[in-house]
Order: structure tokens, then sequence, then C-alpha cells
């Protein structure tokens, strides 16, 4: 399976400065409804602003990730340092994760015993930050599509978008009919929404960390494609990853014939281009062995067990009979 990286590219300056303005329009949003929530005693409210506070960190971390992520290569970061933009969509969606569970207590407790509940208040605030989020949600939409951190920022205000529509309408139904329950009850919903974004999405960002394969790569494909190169008898030893969230990479063993043995650079050249041209692998790195030196008992991914290394990379004697 192809591996596709096909995304918006925006220019790093103009992208800087859409993140920028989200910033301070969260900034000042989330003071405006902290204070309005306190006046008007709406959870719904203060929900939606500790989720705006969020958003604002997130984009904080996101802007100086866009950053650190543009540094080339040195000496302490060889592979780079575009993966600081995977650490930062997963200390957002945690962020999202513990806001989520924060407010589902908070708002059960207040379902007990729901406080009288300022519904113009909360109408008026809840309709500016509507109005806040889908900005903010604008400004990242064409972004998010080539950045999982950028994505974590769009999720973010895609779920305030959908809260603060929910604290307009818990809003309405006060000052319409005094249900004071609704508050508490919408504070529940939006905390719920946050988890199921936040657990949805969080996977991505962790596999990358922990080097798992990329999941749009079909590593047994992979596998075959090398395999059929002329001249290979078999591969081992395979490790694919992502170096960053759009880069993959693979180095293995690679077993030849002895009649291809006298072909190596040819075989690499071949193997490179396949990679390349088949599943957009750009960086392999690949070791060859004589398939009458070849490791015994070798497996296909990883390099098994540390104490079976030995046991492992034991050498046949070509001159064996």
């Amino acid at each position: 399976m192809p591996h596709d990286h096909g995304h918006a590219h925006i220019d790093p300056q103009s992208g800087d400065r859409r993140v920028s303005i989200a910033i301070w329009a969260n900034g000042l949003l989330t003071v405006a409804q902290i204070v309005g929530g306190i006046l008007s005693g709406s959870l719904a409210l203060i929900a939606d602003a500790l989720h705006n506070f969020s958003d604002m960190a997130s984009l904080v971390i996101a802007f100086f990730a866009r950053k650190i992520a543009r540094r080339p290569a040195d000496e302490r970061m060889t592979f780079g340092y575009g993966r600081v933009e995977i650490v930062a969509a997963l200390i957002n969606y945690t962020t999202l994760i513990l806001i989520g569970f924060y407010l589902i207590y908070e708002g059960g407790m207040r379902m007990i015993d729901p406080p009288e509940v300022q519904g113009w208040t909360v109408v008026i605030l809840g309709g500016i930050a509507l109005f806040i989020d889908t900005l903010t949600a604008m400004l990242t939409y064409s972004m998010q599509k080539g950045s999982v951190n950028i994505r974590a920022l769009f999720l973010h205000n895609l779920s305030d978008a959908a809260a603060s529509v929910a604290v307009v309408f818990g809003g309405t139904l006060i000052i319409l009919y005094d249900m004071r329950w609704v508050d508490p009850a919408i504070t529940i919903g939006i905390a719920f929404y946050i988890l199921y974004l936040a657990f949805t999405e969080i996977g991505g960002p962790i596999r990358t960390l922990m080097l798992g394969s990329p999941p749009d790569i079909d590593n047994e494909a992979v596998v075959e494609a090398m395999q059929g190169v002329d001249g290979v008898a078999e591969v081992h030893h395979v490790h694919l990853w992502q170096m960053q969230e759009h880069e993959a990479a693979l180095d293995c063993h690679v077993v030849l014939t002895t009649d291809a043995w006298g072909r190596i650079e040819k075989i690499k050249a071949a193997i490179k281009d396949r990679l390349k041209d088949d599943f957009s692998i750009g960086h392999s790195s690949l070791e060859f062995e004589h398939e009458d030196r070849a490791h015994e008992n070798a497996d296909l991914y990883g390099h098994g067990k540390p104490e079976e290394a030995e046991e492992n990379h034991v050498h046949r004697d070509p001159d064996r009979s």
C-alpha cells in the first residue's frame, strides 16, 4: 500500500501568524468567560472557559513546537527536531483528557444541587465564544491536514465550537424555563465529547513516539517488495518507523544469493527505488549478508530477545560441505 503524504503546504511564516492570532483570541475569550461564569454562576460557561484555556495553552505549545521542528539536525538531535510536534500533540490530547474528567466530576456535583444561573450572561458570552472558536477553527483548518500537532488544535477548537453551541442552548432554556439542571447536564455532555475526541486521536502520537510502524504502510507488502528484487534470498531484522510525522524510515538485513553477491550496489539501488516509489520510504538503511554467512533463525522483525542475540548471530562456514 502506498504511503500517501498528500497534505496542504502552508508558508511557515503565514502559519505562525495564524497561530498567533488564535492565541490572542482564545486568551481574551478565556478571561471573559471565566469572569462571566463566576458572575452568572454558570459551570457550563466556566467549563467552556477551561476548554478555551487549554486551547490557548495548546496553541502556545504548538507555536513553539512549529519553530523548534524547523531546526536542522545537529550532533545532539541527529534525526532533527521534527518529533517535537508529536510530543506537543500528545501533551494537548492529555490535557483534554484531564479536563474532561474534571468537568464530569464538577457537573455531577452540581446536578445534585443546581445553583441559580444568569441565563443572559451565559447566552451572550457563549455566542462570543462560538464566534472565536469558529474563527480559530477556520485559521487552523487548512494547516491541520498536514500536521498532527495542528490537528490536535483544530479538534480542540471544533469541540469548543460544539460546546459553545450547547452553552448558548442551555442559557436559552434557563431564560425561558428556569431549567437550572441544564447547565451541569451540558457541562457533562461537553466533557464526554472532549474525552471522545481525545481518546480517538491520542493513539497516533503514542504510536509514533513508541517507534511503531506507520499505520498507512503494509509491512508485509514492503517485505514482499524487497524479497521480489532479483538476487534477494530473504530479508530479516526489519524495522519500520516514522522519523517524523511525514517521513517513514526502514532498516533491515538483506540476504543475497551467491550469484548476486557481486551486484550489491545495483540490488541496493533497486530496493531503495522500490521503497521510495511504492511506499514513499525515503530513508532506508540496508545491511547485506551473503546467503552462506547469513544469520541463522533470525526474526523477521526486530532483533529478538537480548539473551538470544549471540545464538542468533551464528554464521555458517561457506566452505563447509
